[in-house]
């Protein structure tokens, strides 16, 4: 379908007449009904650098057009980030401009998660330049920098871009960072490398204003690794290497998946999708989204509810009459990942005989110094090529055998470890309330101390276990499909003081038996209870559990006593 859609027939519009209201552009609805779809008719979110470029970086912060501020310049990936010492019990009651600090996040998209030496060593350059040291590993591959001025964003651009790295729709409501496998094309056991349809899509529609105006954001993942390393049950879109009878190697489509408020989980749509077509099938779901995608409530405006409301064999057949038109291949699902972990974390053999070294940093916050050291690590021991994975580690790729212990020890001396514990290999946190202005709690400290107090009480604990941790009801770091889940909000300490604490989710999980995680009827915690209640229900995990038997499916049965 045409980026503009021709105007609605009558057919159409009495077809319309029972979603009226929603803003679906392919029954006819291209009236705003909101502000957000005001100022995207306005003028596109790919404009706006020209203005930041000619206008906003000579004439400082304050001359930033308000739609711009808060609405465009995330295309650019720029977020303004929350002014110091505001506690979280305000997040809600002030205006966006009482929250706004005259700083910016900015977020460098990482497509794949594949750095080269030079890529990493200038975002550790800039981060040093021009972001006081802060650089963060999101769990969508990319890097986070803080403490951004208006004034140095040209400068940073053209330092990223001269090594071929950019913040092009980084954020905003068009497709975001398209993670892959951090190990496409290297990884002895692949099913079938992505990486040439992560390029494809990148070079045809990124930046391009076919889909630069979407309902809201779309995210999109792509691998072709049997341990199914993109989370690609909880994208919008989502390819996963499969292997058809008749065909051979290709790709399995999901579509429609999601977290935040109203989590959902991407439903297949039973096709087989050759390597060559991925980009071309890419786009069509992207043009349902657009076209058919609800504007009028942001809170509805993601795919996953179109996806709910039509359910697969619908959002297939439109797929295949209105925008590929043609028929997609029948294809079998995906085998069951055997692995327990799914973030390549370790020593491991690559195709051609070297390995690749997977490594943790602590709950993704590293700084711009010790990247540029990494960089500098990865190139004395002959790799030119690093990633980073959903998990918010990394990887350095393509070393010999004969420098892996060197290597190792290169990276624990920088506090990386690449035989981790389960709590420092589990533990996830996003932003939290030290840069966010949606954040109630702070987040990523705590997952640091907690890691620190989990390795000093349980040292002989080794089961797998992912602990996440959010600042707010958002799920950035995917509380609902972690084993111990915990959602940012104020709670009330025993002296009924209210403090900082969380929300419990338990037994969520991806991968083998997907599923979202179990909320036990007033189950929170404070902040400084934290270590004590994880403690707490990992010892009666390791009491409880029969042989074998994983975190996810023990909190499932559990007496809810057992998770208190």
């Amino acid at each position: 379908m045409a980026a503009n859609p021709e105007p609605p027939t009558a057919t159409t519009r009495r077809k319309a007449g029972r979603h009226r209201g929603e803003g679906q552009w392919a029954v006819g609805h291209f009236t705003p009904l909101n502000g957000n779809e005001q100022f995207k008719k306005d003028d596109d979110g790919l404009n706006v650098r020209t203005r930041i470029e000619t206008i906003y970086s000579k004439a400082g912060f304050d001359s930033i057009d308000p739609n711009d501020l808060r609405g465009r310049m995330r295309w650019w990936g720029l977020y303004t980030q929350r002014k110091p010492g505001i506690d979280g019990g305000k997040t809600a009651v002030l205006e966006p401009e009482e929250l706004d600090d005259k700083y910016f996040m900015l977020r460098v998209r990482i497509d794949g998660g594949r750095l080269t030496v030079a890529q990493l060593r200038a975002i550790g350059e800039v981060s040093e330049q021009y972001a006081r040291g802060t650089a963060d590993i999101t769990d969508r591959q990319n890097v986070q920098l803080h403490w951004v001025r208006i004034e140095d964003v040209p400068a940073i651009w053209e330092k990223l871009e001269a090594v071929g790295l950019s913040t092009t729709e980084a954020c905003g409501d068009c497709p975001r960072v398209i993670i892959g496998s951090p190990v496409a094309g290297i990884a002895a056991d692949e099913i079938i490398d992505g990486t040439p349809a992560v390029d494809e899509i990148h070079e045809r529609y990124i930046g391009s204003k076919e889909f630069s105006n979407l309902p809201r954001k779309f995210k999109t993942a792509i691998s072709g690794s049997p341990v199914q390393d993109v989370v690609h049950e909880i994208n919008d879109v989502a390819f996963v290497g499969v292997v058809h009878p008749e065909h051979g190697p290709g790709f399995d489509l999901w579509v429609g998946g999601g977290l935040s408020t109203n989590p959902k989980l991407a439903q297949r749509l039973g096709t087989w999708v050759p390597l060559d077509e991925v980009a071309d099938v890419w786009a069509g779901v992207v043009g349902i989204f657009r076209d058919y995608g609800y504007r009028r409530l942001r809170t509805r405006a993601r795919l996953k509810f179109l996806m709910a409301d039509w359910g697969p064999e619908k959002f297939r057949q439109v797929l295949q009459d209105e925008y590929l038109q043609r028929k997609l291949v029948d294809g079998p699902a995906p085998e069951q990942p055997a692995h327990k972990w799914r973030d390549h974390v370790g020593v491991h053999r690559q195709q051609d005989g070297r390995f690749y070294v997977g490594f943790a940093p602590r709950v993704g916050r590293v700084d711009g110094a010790t990247l540029t050291k990494v960089a500098e690590l990865a190139a004395a021991h002959g790799s030119d090529r690093l990633r980073t994975t959903v998990e918010q580690k990394m990887i350095i790729l393509d070393v010999t055998e004969d420098r892996i212990d060197s290597l190792v020890a290169g990276l624990e001396a920088l506090d990386f470890q690449v035989n981790p514990s389960p709590f420092r290999r589990g533990t996830m946190a996003c932003t939290g309330i030290e840069f966010c202005k949606l954040a109630i709690v702070e987040t990523k400290g705590r997952g640091s101390a907690l890691i620190d107090e989990l390795e000093r009480r349980m040292p002989d604990f080794q089961e797998p276990i992912t602990i996440n941790l959010n600042g707010c009801p958002n799920a950035c770091a995917r509380i609902q499909v972690a084993d111990i889940g915990l959602k940012g909000q104020l709670v009330l300490d025993d002296d009924g003081n209210q403090v900082e604490g969380y929300q419990v989710h338990l037994g969520g999980a991806l991968g083998l038996e997907p599923g979202f995680g179990r909320k036990v009827r007033g189950l929170k915690v404070t902040s400084e209870e934290l270590p004590d209640y994880v403690e707490r229900v990992l010892r009666n995990f390791e009491a409880q559990r029969e042989d074998g038997e994983r975190f996810a499916t023990w909190a499932a049965r559990a007496e809810e006593g057992a998770l208190k």
